[in-house]
């Protein structure tokens, strides 16, 4: 018998498939080893690349491969479905998704890890061609599972693992920003009234506050951020002792528009006119409370559609297997109303 190939043979391009199982592995690995992503063993890899030659298969037969054995379909675990900033994040993903014409599977683990894990499964069975994770807190999480056959996008909340790709906003640099805007209004004499001190968004922005102001050889009023909770109670009781401590206070950098209504309304019933007397800058631009303040409340927004949508796109390039592994920071913008 001849050993040549036959005409049909010839002419019938490779598969990944074929690829896949004359490597002995899942399509899943087959493509990870012939894209060099990480978590593919050196043996495995090569015995893949062996395969490929020996069935002659090129990378753009690969890209026509997957383009044909995906499912058109994505996975979106959020953590926080009623939080308004999972939401944005979220919707900024959809609209992505939705110029690239795919459809998306919406899940809400609720808090739970366990919840979390049985739509994980559910959506693997679904054979979605990726996921992506919204934590609904900024402070990094353990990856939603190892070795998966899918590529997975971290938003909001980044993975631990620095192997893994995240989105998550700025908040050194939105933290800085809110400081310079201040300063550039006059104020020199800035409290910074932010939310849990063990808040990976609070730690990072009073971390920006302090270097913007040391920037201009100044400190924060106090020598320091005044941590507590995310509301408007905290931040009347805060602004409330900063007015007997320091009458020459001009400026306050807010964790949270909650915390800056509060410390408007401590303000107001002080007599301090805002924004002549004192400047009020917050975080979130979570505009029920922002416009709906007298005066109103400025606010930095930190785009957290950008991050949604940034997410979406990083998953799309990670289905081609181009997208280097690490946390991406989403700037944010100062949105001016009457406070500042």
């Amino acid at each position: 018998m001849s050993a040549t190939p036959s005409s049909e043979q010839t002419n019938t391009r490779a598969t990944l498939k074929q690829v896949a199982q004359l490597a002995d592995v899942s399509i899943a690995t087959a493509s990870k080893a012939l894209n060099d992503r990480v978590h593919v063993r050196a043996s495995t890899r090569q015995r893949v690349l062996d395969a490929a030659a020996q069935l002659r298969f090129s990378p753009n037969e690969q890209a026509r491969s997957l383009s044909m054995g995906q499912t058109g379909t994505v996975g979106l675990i959020t953590g926080d479905l009623e939080g308004r900033f999972s939401l944005p994040i979220l919707m900024g993903a959809e609209d992505a998704f939705g110029t690239g014409r795919m459809s998306v599977f919406l899940c809400d683990a609720r808090g739970d890890s366990i919840r979390e894990q049985y739509h994980l499964d559910a959506l693997l069975r679904r054979n979605v061609d990726g996921i992506i994770v919204v934590g609904a807190l900024t402070n990094a999480r353990k990856p939603i599972g190892r070795d998966l056959p899918v590529p997975v996008v971290y938003a909001y909340a980044p993975s631990e693992d620095p192997n893994d790709v995240s989105v998550v906003p700025n908040d050194v640099a939105a933290g800085a920003d809110a400081v310079r805007y201040l300063l550039d209004q006059g104020r020199t004499r800035i409290a910074h009234i932010s939310g849990v001190s063990n808040y990976t968004a609070a730690i990072e922005r009073s971390q920006g506050v302090t270097a913007a102001l040391q920037e201009r050889g100044l400190t924060l009023l106090d020598d320091m951020t005044h941590f507590g909770s995310w509301s408007e109670q905290w931040g009347r009781s805060a602004t409330e002792r900063l007015i007997e401590r320091h009458p020459d206070l001009d400026g306050i950098v807010c964790g949270n528009d909650q915390i800056s209504r509060g410390a408007l309304d401590a303000l107001q019933r002080a007599g301090w006119n805002v924004p002549s007397r004192v400047a009020l800058l917050g975080f979130d631009n979570w505009e029920v409370l922002t416009t709906g303040s007298r005066p109103q409340l400025s606010s930095v927004d930190l785009n957290f559609e950008l991050v949604g949508r940034e997410a979406a796109s990083l998953l799309f390039g990670m289905m081609s297997g181009t997208v280097e592994p690490g946390i991406r920071r989403i700037d944010s913008r100062i949105v001016t109303r009457e406070s500042a």
